[in-house]
């Protein structure tokens, strides 16, 4: 497991489309997914630490994200036979453990992953209805334990979207295992 943050890329910046399946072969457009609002794109996976731990925080941001007018959207970027876990069927099962109400999508070639310079799980992007990045940071400022989290700067940025407020410059990498690319 190797540590790794998010790179900075320059709030502003359009953001790609793209189109993904998720474990069941159904496609999704990122044009299709936008909310009225924006969209929020996880990169992550099943089988880091780091993914494993805000995987509960990232539904609960998304349930709230989505009720803005924000639809949330995960992308696993770890489809490798070395990462067992992280395969579509795996998935699967971790969108019925976990209650994952948003599509969970599949980045086979990890083209998309690359397209955004995403590097890590979780790697969050908040993208506003103009396709451009306004937020790309942290979930909160403590992975390990939920219950010693003093900001949620993804949710701020979420409800700044939301009530058409501005989202505050300074933003945090995120933090976690290293995409595995091929």
């Amino acid at each position: 497991m190797a540590l790794i943050e998010s790179i900075l890329i320059p709030l502003g910046s359009k953001m790609p489309d793209f189109q993904l399946e998720d474990p069941q072969g159904k496609s999704h457009k990122s044009d299709e997914l936008y909310g009225k609002r924006g969209l929020l794109v996880a990169f992550t996976c099943n089988h880091c630490p780091y993914a494993i731990a805000v995987w509960p925080r990232l539904i609960k941001v998304a349930r709230a994200a989505r009720q803005a007018g924000i639809n949330p959207v995960a992308i696993n970027p770890n489809i490798n036979p070395d990462y067992p876990d992280d395969a579509p069927d795996k998935m699967l099962l971790k969108i019925k453990e976990l209650g994952i109400d948003f599509p969970y999508l599949v980045d086979e070639t990890q083209k998309v992953a690359d397209a955004f310079k995403a590097q890590c799980t979780p790697d969050i992007y908040l993208i506003n209805a103009k396709h451009e990045l306004v937020y790309h940071g942290r979930i909160d400022d403590n992975w390990q334990d939920e219950s010693k989290v003093t900001r949620e700067e993804l949710k701020e940025a979420v409800n700044n979207l939301a009530a058409g407020k501005p989202i505050a410059k300074d933003q945090r990498p995120s933090m976690g295992c290293s995409i595995k690319w091929r």
